[in-house]
């Protein structure tokens, strides 16, 4: 008998059969000298896809990611052998997958050389130094390109290498805000009026992909048209206005500002997140889980519409805004969503989430962390796995967020100490002697 679709799936995706299957990148070099999470990110895709990517950090305390999150828990995630006693925040754990550690010092003639050197044997560089930096030091692309032609380099920083702002240093937070994205995130005026951060680094982690992108299509331009390299720029800036969707089209087209709508949806009504009256965990010991829970619901269709009305004893609400081109108003959305509120304030999000599947209505609870990392789903699908880490044992950690069913991506290791593969990428690409190794070490050269 044939199989389904789903089977098929299964079979062709099935996180067991990963390490048995060859890597997309395998035999590609890249260096990553980056730092926080736009640069690393990019470079940990190229990782996972099978690359050799040598992470290329200060000497001793690595780079500053490494130092700027809590829960630096030394026995877990020690900093590096020079300095055991500290350890390494969480959140340099999301952006460093696969790669090999090796530590340079940018700053010294000799540490230049060492990244020359690596650079003439590899594919690509990635890094995401203020702009000019590493020219000013002599191994940007103009340099690099000179001893190999062949050579991607990926720069990635925050407003471009020209232009207004080309100058000011960048992070995740300040590219949402000069990019417009917070214009439109938050509550409107009478709700509070508050723009609302991402309180995940949602643009470092997509500019860091768009950059990976970048990258496959420079070397596919390389290998099979050019033959030579590449030189790119991602602005962070740049990469968080493309996330305003219909914001700038519409400004162009019609002069409108579009404001920011809370919780709610602009353009499809119902479709958006409404509060239960109750915890999930009422007897729970930790504040945030006492909270009251919330819910997406989304029933945008007028039939759905109509059955959402119907299940919370508001028919008249159904009559009254029977079409979506009524429901879609502002003052009609100030009647809706409450209604739908009053209605869940005697249930929790999952009590809210079960007679809303009965009915066919489509929702999704909000969940938390400690929620996401028990779910079956993504556990049995790789998305999130425990790794065999050789250097820290069992570590919880997100997986790729895609699939291949021939060349998939993996998680080989988490993340190591600085400087942890020094010997090893010295030895084998640069020559160097262990004698010669440990006076670089000496002269905090790596």
């Amino acid at each position: 008998m044939a199989m389904s679709f789903e089977e098929y799936c299964r079979d062709v995706f099935d996180p067991k059969k990963i390490f048995g299957k060859p890597e997309p990148l395998k035999g590609k070099r890249f260096l990553s000298c980056t730092q926080y999470i736009l640069g690393p990110s990019c470079a940990n895709y190229l990782a996972e896809l099978g690359a050799e990517v040598i992470k290329i950090e200060l000497p001793r305390r690595g780079e500053p990611m490494r130092h700027t999150t809590p829960f630096n828990e030394p026995k877990l995630y020690p900093l590096s052998k020079q300095m055991p006693e500290m350890g390494t925040g969480l959140g340099f754990f999301g952006a460093n997958h696969n790669e090999y550690f090796l530590s340079v010092d940018f700053h010294k003639p000799e540490g230049q050389a060492i990244v020359k050197m690596l650079a003439n044997k590899s594919d690509g560089v990635v890094e995401n130094y203020r702009a000019g930096t590493f020219d000013r030091w002599g191994i940007g692309y103009r340099q690099l390109s000179q001893t190999n032609p062949r050579i991607i380099y990926q720069w990635l920083g925050g407003f471009g290498g020209w232009g207004p702002g080309r100058k000011r240093a960048s992070y995740d937070i300040l590219g949402q805000a000069q990019g417009g994205c917070f214009s439109v995130t938050g509550w409107p005026l009478d709700k509070g009026g508050n723009p609302s951060k991402q309180t995940i680094w949602i643009m470092d982690y997509w500019g860091g992909m768009m950059g990976a992108f970048q990258i496959l299509a420079c070397m596919y331009w390389r290998d099979n048209v050019s033959g030579l390299g590449n030189f790119m720029e991602y602005s962070q800036v740049q990469g968080a206005q493309r996330h305003l969707s219909d914001c700038i089209a519409l400004y162009g087209r019609h002069g409108l500002v579009p404001q920011r709508w809370g919780n709610y949806d602009p353009l499809v009504s119902v479709h958006g997140i409404i509060k239960c009256g109750k915890s999930s965990y009422p007897n729970s010991k930790n504040p945030q889980e006492l909270e009251e829970g919330f819910i997406l619901v989304s029933a945008y269709k007028d039939a759905d519409f109509a059955k959402l009305m119907k299940l919370i004893t508001r028919d008249d609400l159904a009559k009254k805004y029977a079409t979506h081109d009524e429901r879609i108003k502002a003052e009609s959305q100030y009647e809706i969503y409450p209604a739908i509120e009053a209605w869940a304030k005697d249930k929790t999000k999952e009590q809210a989430r079960d007679i809303l599947t009965k009915e066919g209505i489509n929702n999704q609870p909000v969940w938390n962390s400690k929620e996401v990392s028990n779910q079956e789903h993504f556990h049995l699908r790789g998305e999130l796995e425990w790794l065999d880490d050789p250097t820290f044992g069992d570590v919880q950690s997100q997986g790729p967020a895609f699939h291949l069913s021939d060349s998939p991506p993996r998680h080989k290791w988490a993340f190591k100490p600085v400087g942890a593969d020094n010997e090893y990428i010295l030895g084998k690409l640069c020559g160097f002697s262990k004698t010669k190794m440990a006076e670089l070490e000496a002269d905090a050269v790596i």
